[in-house]
Parts: structure tokens; sequence; C-alpha cells
């Protein structure tokens, strides 16, 4: 039972991050075959990472073509679709929000379900929920969203812990699953909600000849 919902929360998760590529490609007035492109690296990108990084080849899309299908489909979809949403770049945070929320489940579970300690579950979790959409904005040419200062990473990192720290602790995985997943939305949405973000380095005035003379004696 919980395999099959596991499966489907991924194929879930794929079909948004899919989408979310397919509205970045429209918004750069790419062809169908861009919008096929952009939804693959933003539906499988991550867990393709994922998977090298945790040796487990050849990578899940290869070994199951359905996920590389989800992805064509909801691209090309996307392509006749676009037009519908007020604002396609808020449906692009949010369905982004859905989808990191998603990922940073399933990539913990897939790396916890390879025989990964928890705290490589929890990076892999987050991998999985960032660097599809990473992939996806430097080929679409956006400024990534991990590299902005609002929260994004932090939200999937809390998400994938929720999870891998449940199921440790002996909750079913279906819960784990329902509360990682709700962690990392709650944070995404009130981020994006209210404009939240993490405190930014700040340069500081660089010393003078004379004080780097006085360290140096």
């Amino acid at each position: 039972m919980i395999g099959t919902f596991l499966l489907a929360l991924d194929w879930f998760g794929t079909a948004v991050f899919a989408v979310t590529g397919a509205l970045v490609a429209s918004r750069k007035r790419m062809d169908i075959t861009g919008f096929m492109l952009l939804a693959a690296a933003a539906g499988i990108g991550g867990g393709s990472v994922r998977d090298v990084m945790l040796g487990a080849l050849p990578v899940l899309w290869v070994k199951e073509p359905v996920y590389l299908g989800i992805c064509i489909v909801a691209g090309a979809a996307t392509f006749f679709l676009a037009h519908i949403p007020e604002s396609r770049y808020r449906a692009l945070l949010w369905l982004d929000a859905a989808g990191l929320s998603l990922f940073c489940v399933v990539g913990a579970e897939r790396a916890l379900e390879a025989g990964a300690g928890g705290f490589i579950a929890v990076a892999m979790g987050v991998a999985s929920a960032t660097l599809g959409g990473a992939i996806r904005d430097v080929l679409g040419g956006e400024s990534p969203l991990i590299l902005r200062k609002e929260i994004y990473v932090t939200a999937a990192l809390a998400g994938a812990f929720a999870y891998v720290g449940l199921v440790g602790f002996g909750v079913p995985a279906a819960a784990a699953a329902a509360a990682g997943f709700a962690t990392c939305f709650t944070i995404r949405a009130l981020a994006l909600r209210y404009g939240w973000s993490l405190p930014v380095y700040r340069a500081r005035i660089g010393r003078s000849a004379e004080e780097v003379d006085r360290l140096d004696r």
C-alpha cells in the first residue's frame, strides 16, 4: 500500500515539476520541443542527480521510461494550455512549491530505500527537490531559485528532515510523508506570501593599510 502511495506521489511530483519547466519555456516563447526539453529537465533532472550520487544506475527514468513519458506529455500539454493562467510566473512559483514539497519527501524515501543513513537521506531529499528546478532555470535563462535569498532550500531541508526523522521514530511512512510535504509546503508558501528570506551576507569595510601593518607586527 505504502509503495503504491509513494509511487503515485513520485509520478505526481514529476508531472508538477515538468509543468514548471514548460511554463519557463512559455515565458521564453520556445517551440514545443523546447517545452518538452525543459519539462524533462525539471521533472527528472533532480532525481537523476540523486540516483548518480547514490550509485543507483541506470537512473530511474532509464529503468522506468514512464517518468520521461510523463514529462513529455506534460510539456506538450502545457504548450497548448500555458495561456490559461492569469500570471504564468505566479503559477510557476506555486507549482514549484508543490513539486519541491513532493520531491523532498520522495528523494529522501528513495535514499532510505537504497540503504543510505538518515543524514544522507535528508541531503538526497534536498537534491531531488532543488536541482531539477536549478537545471530548468539555467536552461531557460532564468535566475535559479536556489541562488536567491528567499527561503527555498531551507523549506526542502525542513520537509526532508521531518520525513526522515518521523520514519526514524517509527511513524508510518504515509503519515511521515504527509508531514514532510506539509512542513515544506507551509514554509515555502509563507515565504512566498510574506516575502520571507534568511539574512544575507553584508560586505564590511576593509582594513586600512595602517591597520594591516599593525596586525602584521
